[in-house]
């Protein structure tokens, strides 16, 4: 049988609307008679209809995280993030794939699901800040630098200074030419010219010449496309000693590229990655790589969120920035000890 909060201030000998005040969290409720609270909600197993709370202020308690790619491991990661931080404020989550395509985005931009969503964390590839303009609906949260300065908030990272460090990392360590995987020259490639950006800023600082033979790109950023880019790279006329890839997937290809050409990975070429995902931590060798918070920025993005609909949702956008840090691996300062 359900509870209510009548059967809870029935137990506790204590009002309706005292229960009510002890399961919101407010402060001015004496010590002992919280303490009555809470042993009759344990004692019932007491769990708050969300729903209607959610229905008198006149939300669904749902919002929506909408990524280009679910397998994409470092997508998939953040959505387990975001699951758990909207958890925290009583929201269930409902995950959509737009496949980096402009017209779904537009889509689930425009709010065609508003009527179920209260708001909407975006992970745009190909949308424009001129797809924005003039959306007055359902409350939205950017990620990444796709737009830069649209209409709506959103939680980045600085993709150019990750990538400055993680080239810098192999300049540290003897490498002389140092390849780049992942290049876009497509409009979507938001992501792929930042961090080209911050690889061509490292190199410039050390004094190493940009050398267009060891940019190889890629049309997507999955396995096969670093493994393809990899076995280009190995027939130039230039072999690389280095290799950065623009997301952990690239590399795991890149390093099975390698291992078939019968290369060592790092004493004949070192391998770093972007995202920090699991799988290159399972990877042999273990993958050297980025890793932003993903946490962090899921945390960040929930709650841009909540701030707009508790809030004036026509104060200006605003940019939070995420934390990241450099994983440095067995790909790149082999196995430790051994």
């Amino acid at each position: 049988m359900r509870h209510r909060l009548k059967d809870v201030a029935e137990r506790a000998g204590v009002s309706v609307k005292t229960v009510s005040n002890v399961v919101n969290g407010h402060v001015h409720v004496r010590a002992d008679t919280r303490a009555r609270v809470e042993e009759a909600i344990a004692e019932l197993n007491y769990r708050p209809n969300l729903s209607a709370r959610h229905l008198r202020k006149g939300r669904t308690g749902v919002i929506a995280l909408a990524v280009p790619e679910l397998d994409i491991p470092y997508f998939a990661e953040l959505a387990r993030h975001v699951v758990s931080a909207a958890a925290e404020h009583g929201w269930t989550v409902l995950i959509d794939q737009t496949g980096g395509r402009r017209e779904q985005e537009r889509v689930v931009a425009s709010g065609v699901t508003d009527h179920l969503i209260d708001g909407l964390i975006l992970s745009p590839l190909a949308l424009t800040a001129a797809d924005l303009a003039g959306l007055d609906g359902t409350p939205m949260v950017l990620l990444g630098e796709r737009i830069a300065d649209g209409p709506a908030d959103r939680v980045v990272i600085d993709n150019v200074a990750a990538a400055r460090e993680i080239t810098a990392h192999l300049i540290q360590l003897g490498c002389r030419r140092i390849a780049a995987v992942g290049v876009q020259r497509t409009d979507e490639g938001a992501s792929a010219r930042l961090r080209l950006a911050g690889y061509r800023d490292a190199l410039r600082a050390a004094g190493l010449a940009y050398d267009q033979a060891l940019v190889a790109s890629a049309p997507t950023w999955h396995r096969a496309d670093g493994a393809a880019a990899m076995r280009g790279l190995l027939t130039s006329d230039v072999r690389p000693d280095a290799v950065f890839c623009f997301n952990d997937t690239l590399a795991l290809g890149a390093l099975r590229a390698l291992h078939d050409a019968g290369l060592r990975v790092p004493e004949d070429v070192a391998v770093v990655g972007f995202d920090d995902i699991e799988d290159g931590r399972f990877a042999i060798p273990t993958l050297s790589t980025v890793a932003p918070d993903k946490e962090q920025i899921a945390r960040l993005a929930i709650q841009l969120l909540a701030d707009r609909l508790d809030g004036d949702r026509t104060l200006p956008a605003r940019q939070l920035k995420a934390r990241y840090r450099l994983r440095f691996r067995e790909s790149t300062v082999g196995r430790v000890g051994g």
